[in-house]
């Protein structure tokens, strides 16, 4: 327990070293005047220790390899970011300044501390075969973490001749299935690092399966996604404009798909996977939008320093909180409105670049599935094309927990029938419906309008 006449300096520094086993990153605010601290500590107005706690977390942890990222008090930005949040301790231990986060040197010279010396690239053999078969030994153990660590390295060091090598002795010892295993795994390293404005970031993708015809326009239908509430308040997603094939990511390297992510993080359009031909996509039915996820979720020492130590993991019994329901409710509604306005397209889920492809043939499988089980739903609106008398018939579709809600009008606005049909009922999942659907029926985004 926490004495009166306690240094909190030295507090602070006790409870950096119990936390940073389990730390890989921290936020640290330092303050430039009183105003700024009574700002986001309300009753604060002792810089001279807020800081000096600061300095003395930074050093303790750094000192264990936990990186240090650092934000100045800004009192404007500050209320900017609470606005809406609600105006609690909590809040505002939790603010940080997304656009102007310190990292390295700049984080150090903002604390008034001496940065530590670079740590110098591993330095590995010309020759390729024993650092491959370190590699494959690394993977022996499925709970360590020393081939994340060395494929990482290997990847930033440019050496895809071991990478390569690695996947031809898994492929000659064991099976293709085995070498396409490490290759994903690879690509899975590749994908992300924590580089960038944040404290993780890494490439996601999300398939799209096109309707015939027509492609939707790739910027608009991103844009769909970021605002419809599908997203965690601690992730950023920018997605590049136009299309992409999913052949062309499926043919990248571990060292490209790296090379993609370090041009994302510059805001630059990657080299290595240009936008695809429209009309080639659309005549194989698929296609990809790219994007870069930002994970802004950094363990924050205000927060730490008020719970007296980190904040409690969620068990596997809470993973489906009310939140996590919610964003995939919200996808799921984003998901029908497109399949409706774009005539059956189907978004699938967003992924690692390395499992468009398991996606894509998920996505054929059940479709394949629902195929042969669609007669009471052919049977529906083949009643409801007869009451239209030729008349045009259109579906405004509805997907609500699993079930799908279908509604038939005729084109100029004439209600014909509806049907709530249950998960038990339906050959697919009720989002995977939408796009067989569009198939035979015109779908519609709202009732049409008489």
């Amino acid at each position: 327990m926490q004495r009166a006449d306690d240094d909190p300096v030295e507090v602070a520094a006790d409870l950096a070293r119990e936390v940073a086993p389990d730390l890989d990153a921290i936020l640290l605010t330092v303050y430039p005047d009183a105003d700024a601290l009574d700002t986001l500590r309300p009753g604060e107005t002792d810089v001279a220790t807020a800081n000096a706690v600061a300095r003395a977390v930074a050093a303790t942890l750094a000192g264990e390899g936990v990186e240090v990222i650092v934000q100045r008090a800004d009192r404007g930005a500050f209320r900017r970011w609470l606005a809406g949040r609600g105006d609690s301790p909590p809040a505002h231990h939790a603010w940080v300044d997304r656009d102007r986060l310190l990292r390295g040197a700049d984080a150090f010279r903002a604390l008034r501390l001496p940065p530590p010396p670079p740590v110098p690239p591993p330095r590995f053999p010309a020759a390729p075969g024993p650092v491959a078969d370190e590699l494959l030994a690394t993977r022996e153990d499925p709970e360590g973490e020393e081939f994340g660590a060395l494929a990482a390295a290997l990847i930033e060091a440019g050496r895809g001749d071991v990478l390569d090598l690695a996947v031809r002795k898994v492929r000659a010892r064991q099976s293709d299935e085995n070498a396409a295993d490490l290759q994903a795994d690879l690509l899975e390293v590749a994908g992300g690092a924590a580089i960038g404005p944040s404290g993780w970031a890494e490439v996601v993708a999300l398939p799209v399966a096109l309707p015939p015809g027509a492609v939707p326009d790739a910027v608009a239908l991103a844009g769909g996604l970021l605002a419809s509430g599908a997203t965690d308040a601690t992730e950023e997603l920018r997605f590049l404009p136009g299309w992409r094939a999913p052949d062309a990511i499926a043919e990248l390297s571990p060292l490209a798909l790296r090379r993609v992510l370090l041009d994302l993080v510059a805001g630059r359009d990657p080299r290595d996977l240009p936008p695809g031909d429209t009309d080639e996509l659309a005549r194989r039915g698929f296609g990809v939008l790219v994007g870069l996820r930002l994970d802004w979720d950094i363990p924050v020492w205000d927060v730490i320093a008020a719970e007296g130590g980190l904040p409690e993991e969620p068990g596997e019994d809470e993973e489906d909180t009310p939140e996590t329901l919610g964003r995939a409710r919200a996808f799921d509604r984003w998901r029908g409105r497109v399949a409706a306005e774009h005539g059956g397209c189907v978004p699938l889920d967003l992924v690692p670049p390395c499992d468009v492809a398991a996606a894509i043939a998920g996505f054929l499988d059940e479709a394949a599935a629902g195929v042969e089980g669609l007669d009471e739903i052919r049977d529906f609106i083949e009643a409801a094309r007869r009451e239209a008398g030729g008349a045009e018939v259109v579906c405004r579709p509805a997907v609500v927990g699993e079930s799908l809600e279908l509604a038939l009008y005729t084109a100029e606005g004439r209600f014909l029938d509806g049907v709530t049909l249950p998960r038990e009922r339906l050959p697919a999942a009720a989002a995977d419906m939408l796009g067989l659907l569009g198939s035979f029926v015109r779908l519609a985004g709202d009732a049409p309008r008489r």
